[in-house]
């Protein structure tokens, strides 16, 4: 069997494990050893099936049996981690995945994860900067590499978790590598050590344990409802009082990282803007005058001011304005070894041994700038090293004089009591530069999507996301973001047993944007009861209406919004569309001839006006306002109803030409087509005969 193929092969016996459906599972099995000629696991599977079927055999006989649900959940867990095994014991020997490549390697270790960890205290106490990087380097991979640990290997890590002088940077790398190694294969050891680093009083520690808590139960919701300590510890962790505020923090920060493709795009506008103006004035006057020290007419320029406010906006709102800076950042050899990504930042680190001096106090008070990530202040670093001494100085020399500002944000965030909160952005940052900039990310499932990232479904997490001021904050943060289906489904949740105004306008709105006309409608009808005279409500239950082709309940709703907004043209030219579509072609007119009164110049008015003056018969009329429509900027549409109406005057070559000039803009006959076989009906209604129909399409078939 190929790679592929194993791999093919093994995700779907863990689907049918998660489905529950061991006899189909076992098949699977059977088939990964014969076809990987694996026979060393086939005694384990012939002691589950074995019990299974036993299990089975009793149950069919009618026989009650009070451990039988514990037996299954045993078999069924055995199951999912049998098939771990298998698969890395059959790709281990010559897979070329970057895992099983560092493994390889690992594996040729003459010292074990005892020795690392026996080692790096003495190191780290030692200030032996450059063996205690390689050690930590090497215990990383070899945490991460591993995929189920030994008994002994988890009760030394336990210790080393809990041990107060154990070094912090090693704690910090120690969690990581077990959340990465989580991320290849599910082992409920390494989980479980993750829980005791959550409980750690380091803020460092507890939000990297607590994100591969949440990240390993989101990829295995399946399997871990099956092991009931993950549900204790669970229990003991929540009994933190700002357990719930964590959790919202790092749901609410992963729903900003998604956003981060998005403010890419969005910084390529603003940022040359600004270094544009900035290439021309003074730096240090443009920041002063930021933080609020007067403004220098001279330095005005409206354009900038805009595009530094959006900037501020982004980054005031947490999300993430410097990947787009770093995206490039990353060659470095630094980043060469996994385990740099996810390191906490060390003015110390080894690798800085033999480069420039960078460490003036304007540096270390950027590194303390909660602005750049972990990740991003390595590569800054790197980056400065790289200018010659002249541009480095110019560039602290710069940042000096920025750095009034730049203590004031660091010292607020420092002073916060929410610093979990900027610890928690960082390390996510971290976590998202790895899945998107790491050469062999596509190696990688990537966490950042939004059916990973929904920890609120997550059946272990759910009784802890139940408070209503956490749910309502995430609620909010995806409508603002527009992802509304992960919106609807919390709005929908708070509405369960209750009846309020409000949820019911965002349940619709969210039904709405995501095509569900019809249940937006009963939402946003609901919450009309409750509260008949929103305006904004009003406007969207006509909306609904009218898409909905019923413009005898839209005109209701409209003409109650008329008030509101009596010169709205929108509003104007949607009354008379009702009016139209109901062929009440007199009061449509009304409403439109107000429209084009109030904006003359208006096409959609005037194309409302002459349309409606063909349908009420009134040709001279709607070939008047054809003639203005036409001597600005007219589309096929308009040259089609300008023939139209020519043709119900019998004027026909003119209609021949003004058809011909439809098929030209449309740019094919097919295209005019299918608008003009929309209208037959119409011009029947005016009086044209369907074979003189037949004629004029022939006719204009000869001349196209």
């Amino acid at each position: 069997m190929t790679e592929k193929e194993i791999c093919a092969l093994h995700a779907q016996i863990v689907q049918t494990l998660d489905e529950g459906t061991l006899r189909t599972a076992f098949e699977g099995i059977q088939t990964l050893l014969s076809g990987a000629q694996a026979y060393d696991f086939l005694h384990e599977l012939d002691r589950l099936q074995e019990t299974y079927r036993y299990l089975l055999h009793y149950y069919a006989e009618g026989k009650e049996d009070p451990t039988r649900a514990e037996i299954y959940i045993g078999i069924r867990t055995a199951a999912w981690e049998l098939v771990d095994r298998i698969k890395h014991s059959i790709l281990t020997p010559f897979s070329l995945h970057i895992y099983y490549i560092v493994k390889r390697t690992v594996d040729l270790y003459s010292l074990g994860t005892e020795d690392f960890i026996r080692l790096l205290p003495v190191q780290y106490e030692a200030e032996d900067r450059k063996q205690f990087d390689d050690t930590l380097h090497r215990l990383f991979i070899k945490l991460w590499t591993t995929p189920f640990l030994s008994d002994v290997d988890t009760s030394t890590i336990r210790e080393a978790l809990t041990d107060q002088t154990f070094p912090l940077p090693a704690k910090c790398q120690t969690v990581s590598a077990l959340l990465l190694g989580l991320q290849m294969s599910f082992d409920v050891k390494k989980l479980s050590l993750l829980f005791d680093a959550a409980a750690d009083s380091e803020t460092e520690i507890h939000v990297r344990a607590l994100t591969g808590i949440c990240l390993t139960l989101s990829l295995y919701r399946q399997r871990t409802e099956y092991y009931p300590v993950i549900r204790y510890r669970l229990e003991t962790l929540a009994e933190a009082s700002d357990f719930g505020r964590m959790l919202e923090t790092l749901m609410l920060r992963f729903i900003l990282a998604l956003e981060t493709e998005k403010v890419t795009h969005k910084l390529h506008d603003i940022l040359p803007e600004m270094s544009k103006f900035m290439s021309k004035t003074n730096l240090t006057n443009i920041l002063s005058e930021m933080a609020g020290e007067g403004m220098n007419p001279e330095w005005q320029d409206e354009q900038f001011y805009k595009k530094v406010g959006e900037y501020n906006d982004l980054f005031e709102e947490g999300l993430d304005v410097m990947h787009s800076t770093f995206t490039h950042l990353k060659y470095f050899t630094f980043f060469h070894e996994i385990s740099n990504w996810f390191l906490p930042y060390n003015p110390n680190h080894s690798a800085f041994v033999g480069l420039p001096d960078t460490g003036s106090s304007t540096i270390k008070s950027l590194m303390r700038f909660p602005l750049l990530c972990n990740s991003d202040k390595y590569s800054f670093i790197f980056s400065l090293s790289r200018f010659s001494e002249e541009d480095r100085n110019g560039i602290v020399t710069q940042l000096r004089e920025a750095g009034d500002m730049n203590e004031l944000r660091a010292q607020e965030w420092q002073n916060k009591s929410d610093l979990t909160e900027a610890i928690t952005g960082q390390y996510v940052q971290d976590l998202y530069r790895f899945y998107k900039l790491h050469p062999h990310r596509k190696a990688f499932n990537d966490i950042f999507s939004r059916t990973t990232l929904d920890f609120h479904r997550i059946p272990a997490l759910q009784p802890y996301f139940s408070d209503t001021e956490i749910l309502l904050n995430m609620a909010g943060l995806y409508l603002r973001k527009e992802y509304y289906e992960d919106a609807l489904t919390i709005y929908s949740q708070l509405l369960e047993g209750q009846s309020d105004e409000m949820l019911y306008q965002k349940v619709g709105y969210c039904k709405q944007m995501t095509g569900d006309l019809r249940g937006a409608l009963t939402a946003y009808l609901r919450s009309e009861l409750l509260n008949p005279d929103s305006k904004w409500l009003i406007r969207r239950i006509a909306d609904c209406y009218r898409s909905l082709k019923q413009p005898e309940e839209a005109i209701k709703f409209y003409l109650r919004y008329e008030p509101f907004s009596p010169d709205s043209i929108p509003t104007l030219l949607c009354i008379g569309h009702c009016y139209l579509e109901l062929k009440n072609y007199g009061d449509a007119l009304k409403y439109y001839f107000k429209a084009d009164y109030l904006e003359s110049e208006n096409p959609r008015a005037q194309r409302a006006v002459a349309w409606c003056s063909f349908l009420a018969g009134k040709y001279e009329q709607a070939r008047n306002y054809y003639r203005k429509i036409l001597s600005g900027q007219p589309q096929e549409q308009d040259y089609l109803n300008a023939g139209h109406t020519e043709w119900a005057m019998q004027h026909i070559s003119v209609a021949v030409t003004f058809y011909a000039s439809a098929i030209s803009t449309a740019g094919s006959w097919a295209k005019f087509l299918i608008l003009f076989n929309e209208d037959i009906s119409d011009l029947t209604h005016a009086g044209i005969k369907p074979t003189e129909i037949r004629w004029m399409l022939d006719c204009l078939r000869y001349r196209t």
